[in-house]
């Protein structure tokens, strides 16, 4: 009997594959319904993903000699202030102090698409994102670096609403969903905007 209910199974996921029948999930955010153990759990299994790897960047891959500089930052500098995402050769994103400051904002060459650059108001370099290679793919990791090298934080994207963020020394900073940030006890500790 569970032989033929397992072959009318397979014969109806055949039949929904071949009329190009899609079926959907979706993951529900439990962090905070969940035990101690089972978060516990979760972070060590994303920290042993995102440190367990092999480091591929050396030193001197992560110095970014040709993008220390912003040569466009008088421009980009407007368009990211004016709030524009997009041109043809990067996407532009804005960070804000209280609302209306520019503090920093990223360009993402569409030539480069697995870096990140962040720079000041005066176009130098601050840090780089190094991501993945099955990016824009999820899931995919991501590595923040100060211009100079140093590890700044290291991201588990599990979706584009759900990250997992570790400190460079490997210690849980929190997980984020949309725009809220949880710590490892499931208590809500940050907001952000630009989600």
């Amino acid at each position: 009997m569970k032989r033929i209910i397992f072959l009318i199974c397979c014969i109806i996921l055949n039949i929904q594959a071949a009329m190009g029948i899609t079926l959907n999930g979706e993951a529900s955010f439990d962090w905070v319904d969940m035990t101690q153990i089972q978060r516990d759990s979760t972070i060590e299994y994303y920290h042993d993903i995102l440190f367990n790897e092999q480091d591929k960047m050396s030193k001197n891959e992560l110095k970014f000699e040709e993008y220390k500089k912003d040569k466009n930052y008088k421009e980009h500098y407007m368009l990211a202030k004016d709030d524009v995402k997009e041109t043809e050769d990067a996407n532009i994103c804005a960070f804000f102090f209280k609302g209306n400051i520019l503090i920093i904002y990223a360009l993402q060459y569409k030539s480069n698409p697995h870096n990140v650059f962040y720079y000041d108001p005066y176009g130098r370099l601050r840090y780089v994102d190094v991501i993945s290679e099955n990016y824009p793919n999820f899931p995919y990791t991501s590595k923040q670096y100060k211009s100079n090298g140093k590890p700044v934080s290291a991201i588990y994207f599990k979706s584009k609403d759900w990250q997992y963020m570790f400190n460079p020394d490997g210690s849980f900073k929190g997980v984020w969903y949309k725009e809220k940030m949880y710590d490892r006890k499931g208590k809500q500790t940050v907001i952000r905007t630009n989600w």
